[in-house]
């Protein structure tokens, strides 16, 4: 079985700063992409970013140049460096990765079940 666990949300003011962290466990033998998303009450799922195992990443337009994706290849960690948090990015973010557990495998696609982020206004 494979978990995927975030950690890093929480209350912040308008203008700051988080960091999520979001770490992969189990039988894993590869992960090629890993992602964001999010969900506001009353709004659908979005994607934030995602990025591959190569490094290659896509931001949605609303969250270009204020959050930055990354991950650790080595920890099977993804990363998302929230800066200048506006009240409209309050939603729980949950993490996603598309692992292979195996040479057979085809891949899976495994998801956290998200952390808080709240921002005040």
């Amino acid at each position: 079985q494979v978990q995927l666990v975030e950690s890093g949300g929480g209350l912040v003011q308008a203008g700051g700063s988080l960091r999520l962290s979001c770490t992969a466990s189990g039988s894993i033998l590869s992960i090629n992409t890993m992602g964001w998303y999010r969900q506001a009450p009353g709004k659908q799922r979005e994607l934030v970013a995602s990025i591959t195992s190569g490094g290659s990443t896509n931001y949605a337009d609303s969250v270009k140049g204020r959050f930055t994706i990354s991950r650790d290849n080595a920890k099977n960690t993804v990363f998302l460096q929230m800066n200048s948090l506006k009240p409209e990015d309050t939603a729980v973010y949950r993490c996603n990765a598309y692992v292979r557990r195996s040479l057979g495998d085809l891949g899976t696609l495994y998801w956290g079940r998200g952390t808080q982020v709240t921002v005040s206004s």
